[in-house]
């Protein structure tokens, strides 16, 4: 499962033309992730995945990691307000709680929740814990949803934990690691 996921990462990261830079999250295996979706243009890569059990249709948890090709020098509470925006166009009662951010490291991160007991045109909850990740070529913008309208203590500091534990890393050298493995 472990060479799924970081080939998956590597499928969606490989047309980045400018760098061979990556994000590399290790998902929580005991969901057996499945890719739902994988799209790339010359300006975003995108990847949706969800458990391995779950449909397209049906799901209660789903990831998604983004990378905004040559997006330098972000201001992350921006994009921290951005997403936060774009949520209230469709989800007016959404709340957002800011969590965690580091500037001060070499790749600057924040950590934030949105959660959303209705939409205008679903009265189905959805809530997620973004985290986004300023690397050298790109803008990194990822995160994890459950159908719920809170998200509770526990799930936002396992997954608190699984994004602080990426990396912005250098695909060449991830490849020629997985070659040895």
């Amino acid at each position: 499962m472990k060479k799924l996921l970081i080939s998956t990462l590597i499928l969606t990261m490989a047309n980045i033309l400018f760098s061979q830079e990556i994000l590399k999250i290790v998902w929580l295996e005991k969901y057996e992730w499945k890719l739902l979706s994988n799209q790339d243009n010359d300006k975003v890569s995108m990847i949706v995945i969800i458990p391995g059990k779950e449909t397209e249709e049906n799901w209660t948890m789903l990831g998604q990691m983004m990378s905004v090709k040559g997006a330098l020098n972000a201001n992350l509470d921006d994009i921290k307000d951005l997403m936060f925006e774009q949520t209230k166009t469709t989800s007016p009662n959404a709340t957002l709680t800011f969590l965690e951010k580091d500037e001060k490291t070499e790749f600057p991160w924040i950590l934030f929740k949105i959660e959303n007991p209705e939409f205008k045109d679903d009265k189905k909850p959805e809530s997620q814990l973004w985290y986004v990740r300023q690397g050298e070529t790109a803008l990194y913008i990822n995160f994890i949803a459950l159908k719920e309208k809170k998200l509770e203590d526990d799930f936002v500091k396992e997954w608190t934990e699984v994004f602080k534990k990426s990396e912005v890393t250098d695909l060449k050298k991830e490849t020629i690691e997985e070659k040895k493995n």
